[in-house]
This record gives structure tokens, sequence and C-alpha cells, in this order.
């Protein structure tokens, strides 16, 4: 029987590519992609540490880079030089393949305790204990801790505009807090040595006057009130946590602060509602909104208490991509002589721009009556900016203000002083001295600033920060002045440090002023 050479030429082929599917199947069989079912044995950390020995540093990508390396000599012996220990510390971020140990009990640095701690110790360590549970649902686990600080003070002040004096002050701190839960705590708070957290028990001197005995002892009571979330007291009646009743709340004598401080910064008998963890698609993940009634016991502007003042605020405060945006209102009511009724307005974004954190602000009050050392019109407009030094952890700061008119806060406690108190260290008000600020923290009519360098040394248990500042006034009133200052402290154990502050200033109708002050605070 004949065939056509097409169909024998065929069959050659068919017959080929049979001999050939058998002569490769094991290879096929080898370079298969599915994966074995027998498990693969665990390395041990000696055999992973070996075979990374044993690995080439580098292989080339392809014949022809493998070329170019060769033909490249010069360039492979200049990457190939060891990097100093210096570029390592400053540049390298490579994280360190060595298993630290773990710490045993011994090892671990002991808790500083309070001074008195009933119930669950703070930050201790050991199991929970199971706690009461409340008619709501709710799981208590009461604790008191009783804690405060010491302060005593010795200096002197001039600050070439108000007669110098020599001064020796204390000022004790105590707090008493009973904890509930991590979300529900009643919290008192005193200072037996400063009457109205300002005049401080010590002793003055002024060539003038000669010795004073000040007396601050006193029995008020500073701080007391009750906080708490609302969902975690009646747990009950949304077990599932989908009605959105996370409402937190305080009532009682309470520090409120906003805008920094500049807005409202006081102790304020106050009722407060806060909804947390807003969610605005398409703007925000996290929403906060507080609604603050103030009953009693504000402080206006110029730092005196006012018994016929209301304070009702609300208070925003929003994570956007770039930035934490505070938009926020008050309005006072007041029949006060020296400062009505009025509104106060803040505005502010916090965000890292590049290298450098930024912060700005606009406030702003506008008086509805009477207008006085209360209150009064105007704006402040604030920046700051700070940037962490190549190579250390030292901080490099740059503050401005500008304050136009005569703007006024809310509300402002009597220790706090005027709203530039964050300016830098040469405009805060001391908290626990018989003296004031080397610059005048009060924002009438005026534009300046602050400069500074705040350098950490050893183990951080050492901080210097060198500052210069100044303001100008607005209203030729001539009061401008400048200042250099620093300020060391250093922990001397994890209880007490010990404060240093100096200064030097000259300005417009005012002598060469000066200042030095030593603090001794201890923790307990």
């Amino acid at each position: 029987m004949r065939h056509s050479k097409g169909f024998v030429l065929a069959r050659t082929i068919g017959l080929l590519a049979f001999v050939s599917l058998f002569s490769t199947q094991g290879a096929m069989a080898q370079s298969s992609s599915a994966l074995s079912e027998k498990p693969a044995p665990l390395l041990t950390e000696a055999e992973v540490a070996k075979k990374k020995a044993e690995a080439p540093d580098t292989a080339p990508a392809s014949p022809h880079a493998a070329q170019a390396d060769a033909a490249k000599p010069e360039a492979k012996q200049a990457d190939e030089k060891p990097k100093t220990k210096t570029a390592k510390k400053q540049h390298g971020s490579q994280l360190s393949e060595e298993a630290a140990p773990l710490l045993t009990e011994e090892e671990i640095p002991k808790r500083a305790g309070m001074l008195l701690e009933l119930g669950e110790p703070f930050l201790g360590t050991g199991n929970l204990k199971p706690g009461i549970t409340l008619p709501t649902g709710a799981i208590w686990q009461p604790a008191l801790w009783v804690f405060g600080d010491v302060r005593s003070t010795v200096g002197h002040f001039d600050n070439g505009v108000a007669e110098s004096r020599q001064f020796f002050s204390n000022r004790i701190d105590l707090f008493a807090n009973l904890k509930l839960t991590p979300t529900e705590r009643v919290l008192l708070g005193i200072s037996p040595l400063s009457r109205h957290r300002r005049d401080h028990t010590g002793v003055s001197y002024r060539d003038s006057t000669g010795f004073e005995f000040e007396n601050g002892f006193n029995a008020n009571v500073e701080t007391l009130f009750f906080e708490g979330e609302f969902g975690e007291i009646f747990p009950n009646l949304d077990p599932d946590d989908k009605k959105g009743l996370d409402f937190g709340f305080s009532i009682g004598r309470q520090p409120i602060f906003f805008q920094e401080g500049m807005m409202v910064n006081d102790s304020i008998d106050s009722i407060a509602i806060t909804r947390d963890s807003i969610a605005i698609p398409g703007l925000t993940p996290d929403l906060r909104i507080t609604a603050l009634f103030g009953l009693h016991d504000i402080d206006r502007d110029d730092n005196a208490p006012d018994g016929s003042a209301r304070l009702f605020g609300l208070f925003t405060e929003a994570d956007l991509r770039k930035s934490t945006v505070n938009l926020d209102a008050a309005y006072v009511f007041s029949n006060n002589q020296a400062g009505g009724d009025a509104w106060f307005f803040g505005a502010s974004a916090i965000q890292r721009i590049g290298h450098f954190n930024t912060a700005f602000r606009v406030n702003a009050s506008v008086a509805t009556e009477t207008r006085g050392s209360a209150v009064d019109d105007g704006v402040l407009l604030f920046g700051e900016i700070s940037k962490t030094a190549t190579g250390s952890e030292n901080i490099m700061y740059a503050n401005a203000f500008w304050g136009i008119n005569n703007f006024s806060s809310a509300a402002r406690d009597r220790n706090t002083g005027g709203p530039l108190g964050n300016t830098g260290i040469l405009f805060a008000a001391p908290p626990a001295s018989l003296s004031g600020s080397p610059l005048s923290n009060r924002a009438d009519n005026a534009f300046g600033g602050a400069i500074g360098y705040q350098i950490f040394m050893n183990h951080e248990k050492t901080q210097l920060t060198l500052e210069l500042g100044g303001r100008k006034d607005t209203d030729s009133s001539n009061q401008g002045a400048v200042a250099f200052g620093g300020q060391l402290l250093h922990a001397l154990n994890n209880r007490t440090s010990v404060q240093v502050d100096a200064f030097i200033s000259e300005g417009q109708n005012r002598e060469i002023g000066s200042g030095v002050r030593a603090e001794l605070r201890t923790r307990f």
C-alpha cells in the first residue's frame, strides 16, 4: 500500500513528538510549580546564619551585568569601602538581627510607687481582680491613688520695669484619684500652700518694703470632678456596641484648656459632653465635638475672678489627611463692669511640612457690651515651627505672634498670666515662683517671637534650652524689649529634678533686667 509524501511526513512528526514527550517527562516533573505535600522542616537560627554566611554578597543579574561590573573595578572598590561609625550611627536604618534577651523580674527597674495606693497598683503587674458588677452591666475595679509634687524655689527677679525682688517660695500640689474603670474616675486636687494657685507661701525681699512673709495657706478645693463614658457605664443598653452611645462627659471643678491655652486656660465649675470618633467619609475618620457649660469660678482675661460670668462653648477637633484642625467658639455672659458679654473664636491647624513640625493659630475676641480689662476686641495670630537637628535628638524651634488690638481670652487662670506663655521660656509664667516672666506674655497691640535650641544630654536625664526672644508694641507706647535666657533641667533620680533658669533683658523705657531662679521638685 502506497502512501503520499504528506502522510509519511505527518506520521514522522507525530512519532518524534511522542518520543520527545517521554524523554522530557522527568525534567517536567522537576520544574513543576505544584506545591509539595511533604512539610518542610523549620530551620534553626544557627542554620539560617550558616546559609547567610555561605551565600555570596552579590550576584550579577545577567552576563552583561557581570561584564559591566568587571569593566568598572574602581567604582566597585569604592562601593566596598567600609563605612565609618559616625555614618552608621547617623544614617543607618537597618534593624539588628540579633535577638534581645528578655529581662528578668530582677533586671526590670522597680516601679516608683505613689504616696498611697489602695486596690490595683498604678502600672502594676499581676492578675486583675474580678471587680464589682453593677446592675447596669458595668464592671468597676475601684482603686485609690494619692500622688502629687513639692516645689521649692529661690531666686532673684528684675525685669527692668518693676522693683527688683529676691524670694523663696514653696508649692504643694496633692491629688487623690479614685479610679473606677479605665474610663471612669473621680479626681480631687488641692494646693495648700498656694492660694488661688498664684500666691505661694514663702518670703520675699524688696528694698522699699524689706522682708515680707507671703502667706498662701488655704483649704480650697482646686480640682474636683467626675468623668466617664455613658456607653461604658450602661453597657446593657448596647451590648453589641452598635447604637453609638459612646458619649464622654465630665462634671465638676476641672481644668479647661483650648487652643493651647490662648482661648481658655482656667479651672472652671463646668459640665462637658464629648462625642468622639465621628467618621465623615471623604473628610475625616475621626471628629471630636465637645459642648461645655461653665457655671462658676471663671477668671477673666485680667486673671481676676468674675462671679457673674457664665461660659458656653463648642469645641471641635478633626484629623484630616495631613493636618489636625480645631475650630472653637465660646460665649461669656457677664455683668462685670470691667468687661461684660463677649464672643470668642479660635481656629488652628497642626501638621508636618517636610522635616518641620508646624502649628498655626488664629484667635479672636469680640466684646458685645462693656469693654475693659476683663474683655476687649482683638485678634491673635500665632505660629510655631520646630525641627529635630540632623544626627541628634536636639530640637530647634521658632515661634512668632502678632496681637492686633486688645485680644482677650475667654477665661484665664490666676497663675497663667497672658495668652503668650507658649511663645517660649522667656514668656512663660513660672508655676511655683514669686516672680513673673522676663518678657510680658500679654498680646495687646504687639508682635514678637522667640527662637531657641533644646539640647538633650546624659541619656536624656539633662536638658538645656537656650532662647532669644523679643516683642515690640504697635501702638507707639514704646514698650519694646529683647531678652536672652536659658533653662537647665536635670533629673537627680526618678522622683526628683532640679531646674535653673536665668535671663538678661533690655528694652525701651526700662533698665537692663536680669534674673536667676533655682527650683527643686520632688514627685511622690
